[in-house]
C-alpha cells in the first residue's frame, strides 16, 4: 500500500506563485539527470535535450468555466462548469451548441438555491444579453445545469468566454484577472474543455519552439481535457483508497503515425496531462492485442485497470494495434476518458522525460513523479525549496529523466 503521509512536504506559501514570469521563458528550470540536478532557465531547454527529439504537448484550452450568477433574492451564485452532459457525444460538440446546453457543474451557495432560474447579464457588440441557469437535477458529482441564452448566434464556447472567468486554481487565494486570459493559457492551446491549465506548456514560448526546432526538436500534439480533479486532494490514508478523477481525452490518427515513425526517438511528455494520456494509449493498445474483438469507443480506462493487465507488449507494439483499429473502423480521431493513476512501482512506457511543475503535497501528481524518478523526488524538492524555485500553476518546473 502507498501511505499518502510519505508524500507530504512543508510548502511555505511565500512559495507559491501568484503570477507568471514575463517572458514565460525566463522561468527556472531544475534539471534532473542520474541523480544529478542542474539549475538553468527555460530559455537553455534545447541545450538539455538530444537533437531529433521529440516533445509532445498538450493543446486543450481552458475555458471561462466560472459564471457568476444574480438570484431573484438578490444574493449572488458561483457555477462552475465542469463536464458537458451526457446527452452529447463528446465535449467539442457540447461547446458548439448555440442558445441551451445541459452541463454537470459544481454550485457554490447550492443549499441557499432550492428551485428558480438564476440570470447573468454579459455585453456582446455593444448589446446586452442573458444567460439563464436551472437546476435539471441533482448528482454525486454536483447538479446537471441548463444553460439558455438569448444570442442565438453564439455557441456556449463563445458565451463563456464573454460571460465567464478563468478558472483560476484554488491555491492562488486571489481572483482571476483580466491578464489571467492570456498567462493561463499555453501558447499553443486550440481545444476548448479544460478547467484547468496544462501548467507545464505555460513556459514554451514561440521563441523556444523557434529555438528547439533550430536543433531539429519536432512537437506532436495531443488533447486531454484537464478537469477539476486534478486539484482534489488526497484525503484517504492509502493511495489505493483514492478515487482518481476520469479526463477527456482527444487523439488523432496523425499523433499514431507520428509515434511510429521513428520508435527509438527520445520523447519527452510536456506535463503530466500529456505523460498521463500516453500511457493511457499504451494501455488501450494492450487491451486491443489483448482482445482484438474490441472497438475504438470500448478503450477507456479505468483507475487500476492498467495493472491488471499484460506487462510485457512494446510501447511500438501497442501503438501499431491502436493505428489498425483506426484504419479498420476507418476512423480519424479517439474520442474517450482515462482514469489512469500513475503511483510508485508503475513503470512508464511512453516517454524518457517530462517537463513538469512543482506540485502540492500529498497529490496524485507526486505519485506520479514517484514513478518517474523514484524517492529522489523527495531530494529534488529540497533542492528548489532551498533555491528559490516558485511553486505549483505559475511556478518554476523541472525536467525529470527517467533513471537510467
Amino acid at each position: 500500500m502507498t501511505n499518502i503521509d510519505d508524500f507530504d512536504y512543508d510548502l511555505p506559501d511565500a512559495k507559491i506563485a501568484r503570477y507568471p514570469v514575463s517572458p514565460r521563458h525566463n522561468s527556472k528550470l531544475l534539471v534532473y539527470k542520474d541523480g544529478n540536478i542542474t539549475d538553468d532557465r527555460y530559455f537553455q531547454l534545447p541545450e538539455y535535450l538530444p537533437t531529433d527529439s521529440m516533445l509532445i504537448i498538450n493543446n486543450s484550452k481552458v475555458i471561462e468555466a466560472r459564471l457568476h450568477f444574480k438570484k431573484s433574492t438578490g444574493g449572488q451564485l458561483e457555477i462552475f462548469c465542469l463536464e458537458h452532459g451526457d446527452k452529447y457525444p463528446d465535449i467539442t460538440s457540447a461547446m458548439q451548441q448555440k442558445g441551451s446546453v445541459e452541463w454537470i457543474c459544481q454550485v457554490g451557495g447550492a443549499k441557499k438555491w432550492k428551485t428558480g432560474t438564476v440570470e447573468l447579464t454579459f455585453e456582446h457588440q455593444n448589446k446586452s444579453y442573458l444567460l439563464t441557469a436551472t437546476q435539471l437535477e441533482r448528482l454525486d458529482a454536483g447538479f446537471k445545469i441548463l444553460f439558455q441564452w438569448n444570442a442565438p448566434e453564439l455557441c456556449f464556447a463563445e458565451m463563456l468566454h464573454l460571460a465567464g472567468k478563468i478558472p483560476l486554481p484554488p491555491y492562488l487565494n486571489r481572483a482571476s484577472e483580466e491578464s489571467d486570459k492570456q498567462n493561463y493559457q499555453t501558447v499553443y492551446a486550440k481545444e476548448d474543455g479544460s478547467v484547468a491549465a496544462p501548467t507545464a506548456g505555460l513556459h514554451l514560448t514561440e521563441e523556444l519552439f523557434a529555438a528547439l526546432r533550430q536543433k531539429q526538436i519536432e512537437k506532436a500534439t495531443l488533447t486531454l481535457h484537464v478537469g477539476a480533479g486534478t486539484f482534489k486532494p488526497v484525503k484517504t490514508k492509502t493511495a489505493e483508497e483514492h478515487d482518481m478523477h476520469a479526463e477527456f481525452i482527444e487523439i488523432r490518427k496523425d499523433l499514431l503515425t507520428v509515434l511510429l515513425q521513428k520508435p527509438d526517438q527520445t520523447r519527452i511528455a510536456v506535463g503530466t496531462t500529456s505523460l498521463r494520456t500516453l500511457e493511457s494509449l499504451y494501455w488501450m493498445g494492450v487491451k486491443l492485442l489483448e482482445d482484438p474483438n474490441l472497438t475504438l469507443q470500448h478503450l477507456q480506462l479505468n483507475q487500476w485497470e492498467a495493472y491488471s493487465l499484460a506487462q510485457d507488449h512494446s510501447f511500438t507494439d501497442s501503438i501499431q494495434a491502436l493505428l489498425k483499429q483506426f484504419e479498420n473502423e476507418h476512423c480519424n480521431q479517439l474520442l474517450s476518458k482515462t482514469s489512469l493513476m500513475i503511483k510508485p512501482g508503475y513503470r512508464i512506457r511512453s516517454v524518457a522525460a517530462i517537463l513538469t511543475n512543482f506540485h502540492q503535497p500529498k497529490s496524485t501528481l507526486l505519485l506520479l513523479i514517484h514513478a518517474f524518478i523514484g524517492k529522489n523526488w523527495k531530494h529534488v524538492y529540497e533542492h528548489a525549496l532551498a533555491n528559490e524555485y516558485r511553486f505549483l500553476s505559475y511556478g518554476d518546473g523541472s525536467l525529470l529523466w527517467l533513471n537510467s
